[in-house]
C-alpha cells in the first residue's frame, strides 16, 4: 500500500536473518551515511541448512543454470568422498560437492556442498562466487590438507591458471570422452607430498 515501506523477511525475497540485517545496514548507509548506491543485491547469497550433515549452497542450482544459460554453456564438476575425520570410525559420513560453471571461461555460477563443514566452507566460497571466480581461479588456489574444502580446488580435470579458454574447452572435451581425469593425476601429488614430508622429518630427527 502507498505510504507503507518494509524491510527484511516481510518482503518475501530471502527469509534469512543475515539478509535482513544487511538490507537494514545498507538502508541506513543510503539514508544517513551519504552512500546513495548502497543497495542490497539479492543474487549469490550463500545459504546453509544446519542439518546433520549440513547442506550449503551459493548461486544457481544446476537446473537453474541450464535453464538460464543453456545446456551447452554449462559444465558441472562433482566430487564425493568420505571425510578424513571419520577415518578410524565405523560410521563414515560421506561428503558431496558440486561446482557449476558457465561459458568457455568457466565462470563459477554455483557451488553446493553436503557434508561436515559445509557451513564454514560456503562462507568463504560465497565471496569467490560473488567476485566472479572461474574454475581456473579455484584450481590455482593451493589446497589446505587435510580439509574438505580442498576438494573444491582440486576437482578434476585440473587446469593451470595460464590455460586459455580454448585449451580448457579441449581439455574438458577430452576428459569427458575418457571418463574424466585418471586417479593417478590426483594420487601422485599427494604421494609426493607425503614422501617430501617424510624426508624433511627424517632430516630433522637426525640432527
Amino acid at each position: 500500500r502507498e505510504g507503507i515501506l518494509a524491510l527484511g523477511d516481510v518482503c518475501g525475497k530471502w527469509e534469512l536473518t543475515p539478509v535482513a540485517i544487511a538490507a537494514g545496514r545498507l538502508l541506513a548507509d543510503r539514508l544517513f551515511g551519504n552512500f546513495p548506491r548502497a543497495l542490497m543485491e539479492y543474487e549469490n547469497i550463500p545459504t546453509v541448512v544446519f542439518s546433520h550433515p549440513p547442506i550449503g549452497g551459493v548461486g544457481l542450482t544446476e537446473p537453474e543454470a541450464r535453464e538460464k544459460y543453456g545446456d551447452d554453456n554449462i559444465t558441472v564438476y562433482k566430487a564425493k568422498f568420505k571425510n578424513l575425520f571419520f577415518g578410524i570410525t565405523e560410521h563414515k559420513q560421506a561428503t558431496a560437492m558440486k561446482v557449476i560453471c558457465q561459458g568457455t571461461d568457466e565462470r563459477v555460477v554455483g557451488i553446493h556442498v553436503i557434508g561436515m563443514g559445509a557451513d564454514e566452507i560456503m562462507q568463504g566460497f560465497g565471496v569467490a562466487v560473488r567476485m566472479g571466480a572461474t574454475k581456473r581461479d579455484l584450481d590455482s588456489c593451493v589446497a589446505i590438507h587435510p580439509t574438505s574444502g580442498e576438494e573444491l580446488v582440486t576437482m578434476a580435470p585440473w587446469r593451470p591458471h595460464s590455460a586459455d579458454p580454448a585449451t580448457a574447452a579441449r581439455t574438458r572435451s577430452a576428459a569427458g570422452a575418457s571418463g574424466g581425469c585418471s586417479l593417478m593425476h590426483r594420487v601422485l601429488p599427494i604421494v609426493g607430498g607425503v614422501v617430501l614430508g617424510a624426508l624433511v622429518a627424517g632430516a630433522v630427527l637426525r640432527r
